[in-house]
């Protein structure tokens, strides 16, 4: 086509994959605001009207701990967030650039997971009006960007015929260091779904609330809507982090090894390992049982990254067979 001849909006979108950064870029801004703003100190103007308390009301039961505790969400969630962004903006300028796949099926698995952690929010009695505001702008914009860029083959059968575009002996410091980077998405899968199986059910585990010093049914007595925006914070946070473990494990599994992708996983990572683990310290959240899962999933995750960018490891993978 004559691109004279386009219009705007078809020109704008072109092949899909502008929506797909754009959503990318959302997505990392937003991050980056649940992290500026838990550093302040401060809730957002909607939840101090749901709650009808500020921080500094919270802040005087037990050192504040309850507000810690709930920036220690927030402050994991805006890092996963930036990890996820950081693998969008990777896959729609190389493998979805290039047609693979894999890519496509990924970002559909990753939006209908990322998006469709929303709706847990339904069952805690609190609607956050801004996430669902921002849901409502992105959602249609990723959809769209998914329709444009689906291919050609779009039959639920090709996705049984996607194959790892590259393989490592498994013996090889490139093939340990593969493992590694599986093991740890799949461990972050794993940590997601339980943090959103928790928020939906007990919403602590026993540490929280040895943490904050108080049992879960004084919460009532402190206001009757607080547990249900805790919750609402740990169905963003598990969400998150189950998306990031997805898209970790399909890029590592499916795509060759370049130096992109390894930017990528060393980016998103650093972002999202050191939020997670980073806001503990800082509150004085530092049991060793809450904290070893996390501990070790970063410990296998830049192992991984170790290990794969070493000449050996990059030098010892084959192309797979078509």
């Amino acid at each position: 086509m004559n691109p004279d001849a386009r219009g705007l909006f078809e020109g704008l979108i072109g092949n899909g994959r502008p929506l797909i950064v754009f959503t990318a870029i959302c997505l990392a801004l937003s991050g980056a605001f649940a992290l500026f703003q838990s550093s302040t100190g401060q809730f957002l103007p909607h939840d101090v009207a749901f709650l009808q308390m500020a921080p500094q009301d919270l802040c005087g039961i037990n050192q504040c701990r309850i507000v810690h505790f709930m920036f220690h969400d927030r402050v994991s969630f805006g890092g996963a967030l930036i990890a996820i962004a950081v693998l969008y903006l990777w896959l729609a300028a190389f493998p979805l650039a290039a047609g693979e796949p894999w890519s496509w099926w990924t970002l559909l698995a990753s939006g209908i997971v990322g998006f469709g952690s929303f709706l847990t929010y339904l069952g805690y009695g609190y609607l956050d009006t801004w996430h669902g505001a921002a849901t409502l702008v992105l959602l249609p914009c990723f959809v769209t960007g998914l329709w444009l860029t689906r291919p050609a083959q779009e039959s639920v059968r090709s996705l049984f015929s996607l194959r790892p575009a590259a393989w490592w002996p498994w013996k090889s410091p490139g093939g340990i260091g593969r493992v590694c980077l599986l093991a740890a998405a799949l461990g972050m899968i794993g940590a997601g779904i339980t943090i959103q199986a928790i928020g939906m059910t007990n919403v602590f585990v026993p540490t929280d609330l040895t943490f904050m010093g108080i049992e879960k049914s004084q919460f009532d007595a402190i206001n009757p809507r607080l547990v249900p925006l805790i919750a609402h914070d740990r169905a963003g946070f598990g969400g998150a982090t189950t998306t990031a473990g997805l898209l970790t494990f399909a890029s590592v599994w499916f795509a060759s090894p370049t130096r992109a992708l390894w930017q990528a996983l060393l980016l998103g990572g650093l972002a999202g390992w050191t939020a997670a683990i980073g806001v503990h310290p800082v509150i004085g959240y530092t049991e060793p049982m809450h904290l070893a899962p996390a501990v070790a999933g970063a410990l296998l995750f830049f192992a991984g990254l170790a290990l794969t960018r070493s000449p050996i490891g990059i030098g010892s993978f084959r192309e797979a067979e078509a």
